[in-house]
């Protein structure tokens, strides 16, 4: 009961306060300025300029917003350039979150673009319409207020006018007056000639005409001076007024319309960010973890199995002076050197650096890879293969296309030598013939080179895991490439480490560039260094092949390379463990020969004597000694 009540009374208060609000606008429709403040005209005059300068004030808002909306959308356009991904970044554009960035970045523009729209909006249609309606109401006030003035000079001068007739009857009534007693005194004075009491009489017959003049001027002011001010308060003074009124109503109303039509720019523009909304939240979901990781292992996956466990070395049949070199060799059997893994980045710092070995007999492409990617790891490289097969395949189509239409726009010029010479055609068609025929022969090197890499199993261990595999009992080669017995002919069989100078068959062969020997062995190339032997030593450092030939290897011919002298020498500071192919092992204080200095990626090359195997050369970190180069 009592919640009815209320709202019976809540219905009945707002249908009072409805009742007086259009009681209220019905009265304010009836009110004017030139009934209502007839007397306030200087009143009115201020407030109509305050009106005008609060315009002003919303326009000087608006443009200080509009400069904010294009600052704002230079630097979102500014931002998405600077993030932009880099060129070296577009291999990673498969990844479903770079491309939901590049999308967000691709909305954060559009966005940028509305912010634009709304402030050439703003600059167009609302500061200019305020801007020339401010110019429009200071002009009608200037001329309402001009003609006001005029009305109340005109008042004025009738009034003054009314003054001056008044004081001019007072005076000439006061005169008469005075002449009258001058009269009757001398008409009753017995003294005075006749004359003289005529001459009393002609001056107070003088003066009262004068008053009645001055009265009746008076009068004729007077009802002047009431007509003007009538008509003055009743209708020119109140025609001032409500101009004074319908201006700064024109301007009340002109606020409201600019108001209103700066939210609707606001509000034109929000179904398009809305949009830009929904795309960045669709970018976001359209993140896949699962599809990057699957994605991640195709790129890096080499195909290798990981090594197998290192087998144990028996010294009692091993040879011990082979002890020395397994020990080393063992110490940096545990890291990865094939393309693609976690050394990558070090094998890519020694490319070139020792081309001590014969040219590559595949020529490189543009991004430094081989021909036939054989520089890659298997799964890599097939997908290499896969991917340039299909370019050259659609190339061809595209090709024969051209070609097909070459002939076709022969055989009309054939038909109707009007149309065109079909000689014209004819270097076109050769022309045409020719690509098509080095496409053809480039999809079958390409054809071969992915039979020849589907022909070798995938499983493959890696070199380090075959060395280890051959490490019980014996050595293997210095210069295999995962398995003691392993001879290939083609190098496109087995991956090179990337950025090595590697023996493999894929390269020309030193021993028959120098020696004219062919060596059937692949060579195994160190990470930082380049060297085609294991890390402790160079071809021909007391390691040679009558001590592999004397445990039962393939007899293979050592290459002869010219051993470099020394640049200097150098002190260790620290004790330094081997812990990748091509770097040896040192204790503290230990004097070495300094073969190469450092080329800028940490490493210098060195050289120490063995009493056992000859010289072990390889590199140590350069932080780790004391350098003194030779005069």
């Amino acid at each position: 009961m009592l919640a009815l009540l209320a709202s019976g009374s809540s219905r009945s208060s707002s249908n009072n306060k409805l009742a007086e609000s259009e009681n209220s606008a019905q009265n304010s429709n009836n009110m004017s300025w030139g009934t209502e403040l007839w007397d306030q005209n200087e009143n009115l005059a201020i407030h109509t300029n305050r009106g005008i300068d609060a315009l002003d004030k919303f326009a000087n808002f608006l443009r200080d917003r509009v400069a904010i909306e294009t600052e704002y959308a230079g630097k979102l356009r500014r931002l998405v350039k600077n993030y932009q991904p880099k060129k070296k970044e577009e291999e990673d554009n498969e990844f479903t979150s770079v491309q939901a960035f590049r999308n967000l970045l691709k909305e954060v523009g559009d966005l940028a673009g509305q912010r634009e729209v709304v402030s050439e909006s703003l600059q167009l249609q609302i500061i200019a319409g305020v801007t020339l309606l401010s110019k429009t109401l200071r002009e009608e006030r200037k001329k309402c207020l001009s003609d006001g003035a005029t009305l109340q000079q005109n008042l004025t001068t009738q009034l003054s006018s009314l003054d001056r007739a008044k004081r001019n009857y007072e005076k000439a009534y006061r005169d008469s007056e005075k002449a009258v007693d001058s009269y009757k005194r001398a008409d009753m004075d017995l003294n005075l000639s006749r004359a003289e009491v005529e001459r009393y009489k002609n001056v107070m017959t003088s003066k009262i005409q004068q008053s009645d003049d001055a009265k009746n001027e008076y009068a004729n002011q007077l009802q002047k001076t009431n007509n003007l001010q009538q008509q003055h308060y009743s209708m020119l003074l109140p025609s001032v007024l409500n101009r004074l009124q319908e201006l700064d109503e024109k301007r009340t109303r002109g606020f409201r319309e600019f108001i209103v039509g700066a939210a609707d720019v606001e509000s034109s523009v929000a179904p398009i960010i809305a949009r830009c909304m929904e795309g960045i939240v669709k970018a976001g979901e359209s993140i896949n973890e699962k599809e990057d990781t699957f994605k991640v292992i195709e790129r890096y996956q080499s195909g290798f199995t990981p090594p197998r466990d290192i087998p144990f070395e028996d010294l009692s049949k091993c040879d011990p002076d082979s002890v020395q070199d397994s020990h080393y060799s063992n110490s940096t059997s545990n890291h990865l050197t094939i393309r693609g893994t976690m050394s990558a980045n070090k094998l890519k710092k020694r490319v070139g650096i020792f081309n001590i070995f014969g040219s590559n007999k595949n020529s490189l492409t543009a991004d430094g890879q081989k021909e036939d990617f054989s520089d890659l790891p298997p799964n890599q490289r097939r997908k290499k293969l896969q991917a340039k097969i299909a370019e050259l395949t659609q190339n061809i189509a595209q090709e024969t296309k051209a070609r097909d239409g070459l002939m076709k726009m022969k055989i009309v010029y054939e038909a109707n030598s009007s149309l065109g010479n079909p000689m014209t055609v004819e270097g076109q068609l050769n022309e045409s013939e020719h690509k098509l025929e080095k496409l053809k022969v480039d999809l079958k090197k390409y054809q071969g080179f992915l039979e020849k890499a589907s022909q070798v199993p995938t499983a493959t261990s890696s070199p380090q895991a075959s060395r280890n595999q051959l490490q019980n009992g014996h050595r293997t080669s210095r210069h295999s490439n995962g398995s003691a017995d392993d001879h290939h002919d083609d190098g496109d069989d087995q991956p090179d480490d990337a950025g090595s100078l590697s023996r493999s068959d894929s390269e020309d062969n030193v021993a028959q560039i120098q020696n004219g020997h062919n060596n059937n062995n692949n060579g195994s190339a160190s990470p930082e260094s380049g060297l085609g032997t294991s890390h402790t030593s160079l071809p021909g450092s007391g390691q040679g092949s009558a001590n592999e030939n004397a445990i039962g290897e393939d007899t293979y011919y050592e290459t002869e390379v010219e051993t470099l002298n020394p640049v200097g020498k150098c002190r260790a500071l620290y004790p330094f463990e081997a812990s990748s192919e091509g770097s040896i092992p040192m204790s503290e204080g230990e004097e070495l020969q300094v073969i190469e200095i450092d080329q800028g990626d940490g490493w210098t090359r060195v050289r120490r004597e063995n009493n056992s195997n000859g010289w072990d050369e390889g590199f140590v970190p350069t932080s780790y000694i004391e350098i003194t180069l030779y005069a």
